[in-house]
């Protein structure tokens, strides 16, 4: 079988059935950035790839790649499979948006590190016994409110570090159309970020609350998520859909 034999470290973005027994693979690799693969024989009772092959598993692959579009699985082995993850309703459903986030946004067959890593630090995240997150979270869990809250801004904060790793984070210190640094009101996609009273035509009223959570988000570590209400969390997201919908033209799913 003529080709080469590739070896990298990569995450299950979707894992899809094909014919009898096969499944096709989207993956984002640490050196690589984004591959198609073939599984031959994944889905047959005893394969050797066994369950490894399901979205979010953090592989070591090896890879036949020959001249068609996909690379071949021959070699597996797992770094993590972020098992309590996959036991939490609420975790697979954050865990299939930020991967879903990651296949539509990057879409480049060349390495992102940053990316990368931010993805597996938010897998890392999701799958943590109560113990080991963050004390915000962790101290506010009896409250349903806090709690979604708290999800919906760790998971916004995943999505404005996956826009600056892709090189879309919006502008945020002064007005994206004129460079004033004061009078900061509203937001414009088209503009690409925040903008002053004489520029906000086309934008939507942006709160200080929303402003302050984007700086500080892109600021601290994913694991420190600032805190917002509900309102400010709100324009955040549309924020951060209408900035990519304009400058990479991609569309993402609800954030929560």
């Amino acid at each position: 079988m003529s080709g080469t034999t590739v070896r990298t470290e990569a995450i299950v973005l979707r894992s899809i059935r094909y014919g009898e027994a096969d499944r096709i693979l989207h993956l984002y690799s640490r050196d690589r950035g984004r591959i198609g693969a073939i599984a031959k024989g994944a889905r047959k009772p005893k394969s050797r790839f066994g369950g490894r092959l399901e979205p979010f598993f953090r592989l070591d692959l090896m890879l036949h790649e020959g001249r068609g579009d996909l690379m071949t699985v021959t070699g597996v082995t797992t770094v993590d499979g972020y098992p309590r993850l996959r036991s939490n309703g609420a975790a697979i459903g954050a865990g299939a948006r930020a991967c879903d986030a990651v296949l539509r946004l990057l879409d480049a067959a060349e390495p992102n590190p940053p990316a990368y890593n931010l993805l597996c630090r938010y897998l890392e995240l999701l799958d943590a016994p109560a113990a080991d997150r963050s004390p915000l979270v962790a101290q506010t869990e009896t409250s349903g409110e806090r709690t979604s809250n708290a999800s919906l801004e760790r998971a916004l904060s995943f999505r404005l570090k996956l826009a600056l790793a892709a090189g879309f984070a919006p502008e945020l210190a002064s007005c994206a159309s004129c460079g004033e640094a004061e009078h900061l009101s509203g937001f414009s996609g088209a503009a690409g970020g925040v903008v002053c009273g004489s520029c906000e035509a086309g934008s939507f009223p942006f709160s200080e609350g929303a402003h302050a959570f984007m700086v500080e988000a892109l600021a601290l570590p994913l694991s420190e998520a600032p805190a917002a209400d509900p309102a400010a969390l709100r324009q955040v997201e549309r924020a951060v859909g209408e900035t990519l919908e304009h400058h990479a033209h991609v569309q993402l799913r609800a954030a929560a």
